[in-house]
């Protein structure tokens, strides 16, 4: 098992740089080396140093994964090649005749997982709006096996309780799995406020560069761990060590990126809130925002994330989404440079004609951390290009 190390009482950004990192032991490099090995020689059958094959483990897999159970408060972390082969694996724990209560507001892949593939063996997928702790009460019954939170969502942005789902379950056998990954373990550390399991896409902003794909699970129970651990190894979804490495290097920075992402996003979406072009803004910082107070209350910040409707439709939305400059038209998020992109057609197309589908005016903004005027100026011409009737202000 992965422990955290001795680095748990140390500040975030202490940790970030240090935990599950420390010097090599032969030659006394500071940066953890990028082990580019299939195999390891044993010593005897059956008797090696921790290591046999490059799938079932690698030092530079365990040192990530020291890393980030530390960063999220976990007893371990297990490390995946993607954000969806770290689902997929948690999907092993499930048997015929389960029900996973899944947001009604989940990234379109999410969706696509557990409808459209885990769904085939018998297993039982609900949307439900688990902003709403009546809604999860009335939906649960003795066969749920997980309740899968994201907050903030993807890609309304909007603020599940983790603390109150937690009691709602607590005395059902159910798994409270978080999705962490729009807010990051810098913002948020959802198993200190009650959770079971924490996933991440660890190619978003744990990375933060936009040049590694990756997942992760953490938490706290060995059993589970060790469940996990067997499928990691069984179905072999594992990064590669230089996946390994670009991510721990990335992770180095996340909490000054992280305060960089968010105050820039909270400037974009207040100038959004201005235009007479933007229909709504959805961003967890505003204090209009319907989950702001509990945002305030588990999260440290609000992160980079910001979408809006636009008045004029879908023809609105993609003219703008065509017409930024500094902001890429791309999937993904999380990384150094700000990204625009339309959900209902490019990340959340699998959901539509569900309780998740997404308006077809809405526009998610991954707010990267260049300038702050540069990105205001550029959503401003943007707005100017693509809704002539509305000039931004």
């Amino acid at each position: 098992m992965t422990e955290s190390g001795s680095w748990r009482d140390a500040a975030f950004d202490t940790r970030a740089i240090h935990a599950g990192q420390e010097a090599d032991p032969t030659t006394g490099a500071v940066i953890t080396p990028i082990y580019q090995t299939s195999t390891f020689v044993q010593e005897a059958v059956g008797v090696h140093k921790g290591y046999e094959y490059g799938r079932t483990d690698n030092p530079t897999r365990s040192a990530l994964q020291g890393l980030v159970a530390s960063l999220e408060e976990g007893q371990w972390a297990l490390a995946y090649a993607s954000g969806l082969a770290a689902s997929q694996n948690l999907s092993y724990l499930l048997a015929p005749g389960d029900h996973v209560m899944l947001s009604d507001d989940a990234y379109g892949g999410t969706y696509r997982l557990f409808a459209k593939i885990v769904g085939r063996y018998g297993i039982e997928i609900e949307q439900v709006d688990l902003t709403d702790l009546d809604a999860i009460r009335a939906a649960l019954r003795p066969s749920t096996k997980f309740v899968w939170v994201e907050t903030p969502t993807n890609p309304y942005l909007k603020i599940v309780d983790i603390a109150g789902v937690a009691g709602v379950v607590a005395d059902h056998p159910a798994l409270l799995v978080v999705d962490n990954t729009f807010a990051s373990p810098y913002l948020q550390r959802p198993l200190t406020l009650g959770a079971d399991l924490v996933i991440h896409s660890t190619t978003k902003y744990l990375g933060g560069h936009s040049d590694v794909v990756g997942g992760m699970v953490i938490g706290n129970d060995a059993a589970i761990h060790d469940d996990l651990k067997f499928h990691q190894n069984a179905a072999g979804a594992v990064p590669g060590p230089f996946d390994c490495w670009l991510t721990m290097r990335g992770i180095k920075t996340l909490g000054v990126r992280m305060d960089r992402h968010g105050s820039n996003a909270m400037a974009v979406a207040r100038f959004l809130q201005e235009q007479e072009a933007v229909e709504r803004v959805y961003y967890p910082g505003l204090p209009d925002h319907p989950g702001h107070e509990i945002a305030a209350r588990q999260m440290s910040g609000f992160s980079g994330m910001v979408s809006f409707t636009l008045r004029g439709g879908y023809e609105a939305a993609a003219a703008v989404a065509a017409s930024t400059r500094v902001f890429a038209l791309a999937e993904s998020l999380g990384g150094v440079e700000s990204l625009i992109e339309h959900p209902g057609v490019m990340t959340h197309a699998s959901v539509a004609g569900t309780k998740g589908e997404v308006e077809p005016n809405l526009l998610r903004l991954s707010v990267g951390i260049e300038g702050e005027r540069d990105l205001v100026d550029d959503l401003r011409q943007a707005l100017r290009a693509a809704v002539p009737a509305a000039v931004a202000r």
